[in-house]
This record gives structure tokens, sequence and C-alpha cells, in this order.
């Protein structure tokens, strides 16, 4: 199992759009607000680290508003 946690910088006044999507993936288990150089922080659940790619590239940076990520990678013991 695989744990990401997905630091993602946003658009200005796209913040709520943007958290709005991502509630609607499957793999996001949580989501929370930043202040700072990144907007929002989603914790990614999958597989591997595979899976982990496919969902950031694909689900989260094809997201209207997102302007650039930055993923921190970790494993379940």
């Amino acid at each position: 199992m695989a744990i990401g946690f997905v630091l993602i910088k946003v658009m200005p006044r796209k913040e709520r759009k943007v958290y709005d999507r991502l509630l609607k993936l499957q793999e996001v288990e949580e989501i929370y607000p930043l202040f700072g150089e990144y907007d929002l922080i989603a914790k990614i659940n999958v597989k591997d680290f595979e899976e982990l790619s496919e969902v950031v590239v694909n689900n989260i940076r094809s997201i209207e508003g997102v302007i650039e990520t930055k993923t921190l990678t970790g494993a379940k013991f």
C-alpha cells in the first residue's frame, strides 16, 4: 500500500473549486487548506507508487485551476 501527500498550488480564487473536485476522487482520503506556498494538501491512499503517479498526473494535475503539485511519498507499515 502506498500513501502520498500531495501539495497543491492553485490559481487565485479557484481554491474551492479544486477542493470540491478533489473530494470526488475515491483515492483522496483527506484534504486540508494550507497557508503559504501551497494552497491545499491531499492525502492519497493507493495500492502502489505507479497508481499514485497516475492519480497525481491524470486526476489531480488535470483539474482546472491547479498550477503545480509536489508529492511526498511513503508506505504503510
